[in-house]
């Protein structure tokens, strides 16, 4: 379908508490919604974070990047030429990975619409049901074992934790939650690069005994040594995520058998796209990967599912953002019940409009 005009706008949306990561905490989801009109009159919806922490990308840039340097390049295009398009947006400037990726889904979405079809049959249809996990946000121990036990309440099966401040409280977490929830329950962790090499041993063997399913990212994104000691040296699985952006990425943490598996987002690698291709990799080596988010609106959150729905070795999801917002912004798609998002025959992602 021919492109006749991109366009990228701000969204902010109120969260229902404050999200709290070893990074950083964040009470409003500040995103950007694309728009790809087709010469048909079908528009394609997508959109991205401003994960500034992770890509360098800030809703400025990406917003800047989208209406000034990507549309003119690809409006004129077909939007089923996604090869030729993701290497005129490579062409045009580098990185920038959410700015692509939001263009990159929006294509996608008019793509699939205008063939009439959901966007998971055009991805490869695997399935069409995706259960995703819940995020606790850092938090007292006590508070967090009180949610983790809401959230059982409410059908969610898999908990993330989110850990990475301090070793000692970050064992009491897990601890309270494991007891508080019993061992039904799947618990993996994310430490979001926030221990040293021997203090992740430490602390993820010491953790050990509350069957934990993975722990993700337990050392900064560039020590790639540190992150393969970690993964020789105990028995959880292992998960990159700041630790890979790209299929380059991908391979080069395979070849040095880094890590045990991959956590793919699609504004930390630029869309659908390149998503495929780090999925497909990973696939040929005989390593699972999981999809997850920003601190997302549903514009951007479906597509992911879609792609967790249409590839096999995409296993596990967290693509819970955008239910700790206030309010849900996004007309029209899946939602989450009971922990499942169940895609129908809506054309696309089966988003209509975003409220602005």
């Amino acid at each position: 379908m021919k492109i006749t005009k991109i366009e990228a706008v701000t969204i902010e949306v109120p969260m229902k508490k404050p999200f709290r990561v070893a990074y950083g905490t964040t009470s409003v989801a500040r995103n950007i919604i694309v728009y790809a009109y087709g010469e048909n009159g079908m528009t394609g919806i997508g959109g991205t974070a401003g994960p500034v922490k992770v890509t360098g990308d800030t809703l400025e840039s990406i917003k800047y990047v989208i209406n000034e340097v990507l549309a003119p390049a690809i409006v004129g295009s077909d939007s089923t030429d996604m090869e030729k398009i993701t290497a005129v947006m490579d062409s045009v400037i580098v990185k920038n990975t959410a700015a692509k990726a939001a263009v990159d889904m929006a294509l996608y979405d008019l793509t699939a619409k205008s063939a009439g079809i959901p966007l998971y049959k055009l991805l490869g249809g695997y399935k069409k049901t995706l259960e995703t996990d819940y995020t606790l946000g850092i938090d007292e121990p006590e508070i967090m074992a009180y949610e983790a036990m809401e959230l059982k309440d409410k059908g969610f099966k898999t908990l993330k934790v989110k850990v990475g401040e301090n070793t000692v409280k970050d064992i009491e977490r897990i601890k309270n939650i494991r007891k508080a929830v019993g061992y039904n329950i799947k618990i993996r962790i994310d430490a979001n690069q926030g221990w040293k090499t021997k203090e992740a041993i430490r602390t993820i063997k010491a953790l050990e005994e509350y069957d934990i399913e993975l722990v993700e990212q337990p050392v900064p994104f560039w020590d790639i040594d540190g992150l393969a000691k970690v993964t020789r040296s105990v028995d959880v699985p292992i998960m990159a995520d700041e630790a890979c952006h790209t299929p380059q990425d991908a391979l080069m943490l395979i070849k040095r058998e880094a890590v045990d598996l991959i956590n793919i987002k699609l504004p930390k690698c630029g869309g659908i796209f390149r998503a495929l291709q780090i999925a497909h990799i990973a696939a040929s080596a005989g390593m699972e990967c999981m999809i997850g988010c920003m601190v997302e609106t549903r514009a951007s959150i479906l597509p992911a599912v879609h792609l967790a729905c249409g590839v096999k070795n995409i296993t596990r999801a967290d693509l819970d953002s955008a239910m700790y917002l206030k309010e849900d912004p996004v007309i029209g798609g899946a939602t989450v019940e009971n922990a499942m998002f169940t895609l129908g025959d809506e054309p696309g992602t089966g988003v209509k409009t975003v409220s602005i």
